[in-house]
C-alpha cells in the first residue's frame, strides 16, 4: 500500500487525498489516515508528542515518520519519542509543519513507506 498525499494544508485544517474528513490534526500510513486525538494519550504542546502517538502508524507499515510540530511550532517532540522511533528503525524528521507536509508528500511521491503526525494549527 502507498502512503496517501496530503492534498491541502491550512491554519487548522487539513485533507488528504482519498478521505472525505477534513482534519485539524491528523496521523497518515500507508493505506490511510485518521484524526489525531491528543486526548487518547494526554498529549499537549508540552511535553509533546509521546510514543504513544506514533506507535499506530509504526504498527500500520510506516519505515519513515515526519512529524508536523505546527506553523509556529508549539508542539514539542521529547528525545523519548526520538528515541522509540530509532529503537524500531524508523527514520524521523521533525519539522515545522507546511515543511513537514511537503517532506511527506516528496516521500510518499519517491514510493516511500512514509507516515506522520501532523499538528495544523500553532
Amino acid at each position: 500500500m502507498s502512503s496517501p498525499e496530503i492534498a491541502s494544508l491550512s491554519w487548522g485544517r487539513m485533507t488528504v487525498k482519498g478521505c472525505s474528513t477534513a482534519y485539524k490534526d491528523c496521523k497518515v500510513w500507508p493505506g490511510g489516515s485518521r484524526t489525531w486525538d491528543w486526548r487518547e494519550t494526554g498529549t499537549d504542546h508540552f511535553p509533546g508528542v509521546q510514543p504513544a502517538d506514533v506507535e499506530e502508524v509504526v504498527q500500520k507499515g510506516a519505515k519513515t515518520l515526519v512529524i508536523g510540530r505546527g506553523m509556529s511550532e508549539a508542539l514539542q517532540v521529547p528525545s523519548s519519542t526520538v528515541d522509540y522511533l530509532k529503537k524500531h528503525g524508523i527514520d524521523v524528521r521533525v519539522l515545522q509543519t507546511e515543511a513537514a507536509v511537503k517532506e511527506y508528500n516528496a516521500l510518499a511521491l519517491q514510493g516511500v513507506k512514509v507516515g506522520g503526525v501532523f499538528h495544523s494549527t500553532c
